[in-house]
């Protein structure tokens, strides 16, 4: 860790704190982090891909760590985030990088090489496949109706509603509360008894001093500008209306736990292993599903992980 070095630059208009390891001169492989995460989820990769002659950036995506946090959730959809990716490749002196992308940042991964696959060598996604635009839906309808009102993305949507609760069982329970579910089916927050009661233990790849990183840094910061993300769902799915039908043309890799809840979630698999995802993805070359794996399955099994990644991408 200690040959992590942080940047902050001034990109498409905001300032974004940026991690960053191996030779100047390297490939760069652009780490996105998702939800509750940072830069600092990506440790194992970067001290991984680093040591493999690759030049590992992992930004805090706006709203998250270091990085600036615009107040409006308009300002969180697919379309200003890749914004801040594509002037941060810019900024990087890069024409194409390589791009690794887990849960949220899995999401803006796919929109960043369906707008601009002009920037993008090749990617490896984890967790979240593709999801292709449906024009009869809006997100949060479809959410609501298939998994009702307590489905923790409906629950994020009233502002302030959530941010309180979180408040009332403390930063510590939450971050744990997420970072260790395992069950392979939606998170579902019934009020009043969202997330749990009790101690939560954790599983031996996360330690304390990974959870206090968290802790310290969203007790600074707060809650509400990453939960801006699933706020703009809606907005993004309209600003995204030219793309339907779009087909994601990078090579790509996707990784997932059998035990993670997308995996498992309404008609993934079937999409994932039914021709679909080949469909909407016609250069995917690999999908590799780990067993007995979660959600956070490059924090879980890193080596794992990290063997797939620098496999894949040695290729191109």
């Amino acid at each position: 860790m200690s040959e992590i070095q942080h940047k902050t630059a001034l990109l498409n208009g905001i300032q974004l704190h940026i991690a960053e390891s191996g030779p100047s001169d390297g490939p760069i492989v652009l780490f996105v982090h998702g939800f509750p995460e940072l830069w600092y989820s990506w440790r194992h990769q970067i001290a991984a891909l680093s040591a493999h002659g690759f030049r590992a950036v992992a930004p805090d995506l706006r709203g998250y760590g270091d990085s600036d946090k615009p107040e409006s959730f308009s300002s969180y959809t697919y379309l200003q985030v890749i914004g801040d990716l594509v002037a941060l490749i810019d900024w990087l002196g890069a024409e194409k990088v390589f791009v690794v992308g887990h849960d949220w940042g899995a999401l803006i991964a796919w929109y960043l090489c369906l707008l601009r696959p002009d920037r993008v060598k090749a990617l490896v996604n984890l967790s979240v496949a593709f999801l292709p635009r449906n024009p009869k839906f809006k997100p949060l309808a479809a959410m609501k109706a298939l998994y009702g009102d307590d489905y923790y993305i409906v629950r994020f949507q009233e502002p302030g509603e959530i941010e309180a609760r979180i408040a009332e069982v403390g930063t510590e329970h939450f971050i744990k509360f997420i970072l260790t579910y395992r069950k392979p089916e939606p998170i579902i927050l019934p009020k009043g008894s969202e997330f749990g009661n009790g101690p939560i233990p954790l599983p031996p790849w996360l330690s304390e001093d990974d959870v206090e990183f968290y802790i310290r840094k969203y007790e600074q910061t707060g809650f509400t500008a990453p939960i801006n993300y699933y706020r703009a769902l809606d907005l993004g799915w309209e600003l995204t209306a030219p793309w339907t039908k779009s087909q994601v043309k990078v090579p790509v890799k996707f990784m997932v736990g059998d035990l993670d809840l997308t995996y498992n979630s309404y008609g993934a698999k079937e999409y994932i292993h039914g021709g679909g995802f080949k469909r909407d993805v016609p250069l995917l070359e690999e999908v590799v599903v780990m067993k007995n794996v979660g959600h956070f399955i490059h924090e879980e099994k890193p080596d794992e992980v990290n063997k797939h990644i620098i496999d894949f991408l040695q290729k191109y």
